[in-house]
């Protein structure tokens, strides 16, 4: 209607920091209180993690290289699209809190799905996107943060 062309971008579970709900920061929380955590599927999954500066890196080449006159409307997957297996992201998670996890193996959540990671074909082939962060490379980044976080939040009186 207006003529515009946009783009949009898609991420692929995003990673630094302690956003509250995604595996990630619920098994760091649970493993460093010794409660258990939920492993859905018995834990055989699949998901695409994606550390943040890899997000901000496709984004970036996204508003500096994309050509202005586009078709209409385009969406680009960012994402690692390296799918990694749940029970290998726990092995990663125990090992860099340097704790265990006490594994509540459950069946598959309704409307969950094995496996999800993102197709980056069309967003390598138009600017070159390549990730760059291993995945245990950022989870040391998040346990890193998350323990300063942690006493950070402990030595503090509410």
């Amino acid at each position: 209607m207006y003529n515009l062309s946009i783009t949009g971008l898609r991420f692929f579970t995003v990673y630094r920091w302690g956003r509250p709900d995604i595996a990630l920061m619920i098994f760091a929380n649970a493993i460093f209180k010794g409660e258990p955590i939920k492993v859905f599927n018995n834990g055989d999954m699949q998901r695409d993690f994606t550390y943040i500066n890899d997000i901000v890196e496709g984004v970036v080449r996204c508003i500096t290289t994309l050509p202005i006159k586009q078709p209409k409307a385009k969406v680009f997957n960012i994402g690692n699209s390296k799918p990694v297996d749940l029970m290998e992201f726990i092995i990663i998670m125990e090992t860099c809190l340097g704790k265990k996890a006490t594994k509540n193996f459950l069946p598959m959540q309704e409307g969950d799905v094995k496996m999800t990671y993102a197709d980056t074909t069309h967003l390598k082939q138009s600017i070159k996107y390549n990730p760059l962060t291993p995945l245990k490379k950022g989870i040391i980044e998040f346990t890193n943060w998350f323990y300063n976080y942690t006493k950070i939040i402990n030595d503090t009186e509410i």
